[in-house]
């Protein structure tokens, strides 16, 4: 447990030899250019996990295997695009792959509505709720892993607006009677991933946003394969949201970690805050997660964009990430030299 398993997400084009030189073995990544009404082909995951294997690293998270909107919506498709995420994560297991995040975000997955420039000149991504209630503000950010283009959104749009959270958690649940016992034989480890942000957008409900809803899903099948993969931004950025506490009940069944900070400018509003900054105390969460025996892989996640540093992937930075991997390993080797100090104390 002392040692932490920091992970890194990778995107097409990233060299891995650099994720190696950050002393990071663990790699997050995914086949991003497959849609979601084909199987993630086993040659193009082996061929992913050689090349992961020879800078040294390991292929340990598939981040994300998305779950098409027909899915999540019970329409006449779905039991026919189920079987197909089922064959995929068949795939990715043969690939060597045990932890396997998803999420059940109707329509747009995580999403901001503009850059925001900070007072030192970096920048960074922001949400307001006042923003998003325009069409207008609809954007291709990262997150939108359905292969899904603006247009066709906009033409969807009414109809999700239509859907209710029942219809949602309903869809879930059926969701994880087929997917679970699956998970469970090929010893696979699924990660939902909570709401990002945990309230709806653009007038489309969310519902994985806070401890009752994390207890609820867990609660569908009762087994270690269905899990989550806990992100402190995504829940913090909601203030009624205890994480330290939902650490502390969840971590046996956390698989895989995102750790970032926010900063809450209003009701509904937030910006992404450099790892050691923000609204929430990242010692504190880590100190749950260190109490409740994590040993999964935690990645630092999101960061701004600082030195003029150019990424076509927003919020994915590597200067600032890296310096975010330094502190919660630096949050994480104080944390278990006070615990080994404790234990000698007490013999």
């Amino acid at each position: 447990m002392d040692d932490l398993r920091l992970a890194w997400r990778t995107f097409d084009g990233d060299d891995y030899r650099r994720v190696r030189q950050l002393g990071i073995r663990s790699v997050v990544t995914a086949l991003y250019n497959v849609p979601c009404d084909q199987v993630w082909p086993l040659d193009s995951l082996k061929t992913l996990w050689n090349s992961i294997k020879a800078a040294g690293c390991r292929f340990e998270v598939v981040e994300s295997l998305p779950v098409a909107d027909e899915i999540i919506l019970g329409g006449p498709a779905a039991d026919a695009l189920t079987k197909i995420w089922c064959r995929s994560l068949a795939n990715i297991r043969k690939a060597g792959v045990r932890v396997v995040t998803y999420n059940w975000m109707l329509g747009p997955d995580w999403c901001r509505t503009h850059w925001l420039m900070l007072p030192d000149g970096s920048e960074t991504l922001a949400f307001d709720e006042a923003t998003a209630q325009s069409d207008a503000a609809i954007k291709q950010l990262p997150g939108w892993l359905k292969n899904q283009d603006d247009a066709e959104f906009r033409q969807r749009l009414d109809q999700y607006r239509q859907v209710g959270a029942d219809q949602l958690w309903d869809g879930l649940a059926k969701f994880l009677a087929r997917v679970v016992p699956l998970a469970e034989r090929l010893e696979v480890r699924l990660a939902l991933h909570p709401d990002d942000p945990p309230w709806p957008v653009f007038g489309i409900p969310r519902i994985i946003t806070d401890a009752a809803a994390l207890d609820r899903v867990l609660g569908f099948q009762d087994s270690t394969a269905n899990g989550l993969c806990f992100c402190t931004g995504s829940l913090g950025a909601n203030p009624e949201n205890d994480l330290p506490a939902m650490v502390r009940r969840f971590g046996a069944r956390i698989h895989f970690a995102h750790v970032r900070n926010v900063v809450r400018t209003g009701p509904r509003a937030f910006y992404e805050s450099p790892h050691h900054q923000g609204d929430l105390d990242l010692g504190e969460i880590l100190a749950a997660f260190y109490e409740a025996g994590f040993c999964g892989p935690m990645r630092p996640d999101h960061g701004h964009r600082i030195w003029d540093e150019h990424t076509d992937r927003p919020g994915y930075s590597w200067v600032t990430r890296a310096i975010g991997a330094a502190y919660l390993r630096g949050i994480w080797e104080t944390l278990a030299n006070d615990a080994s100090k404790g234990k000698r104390r007490a013999a």
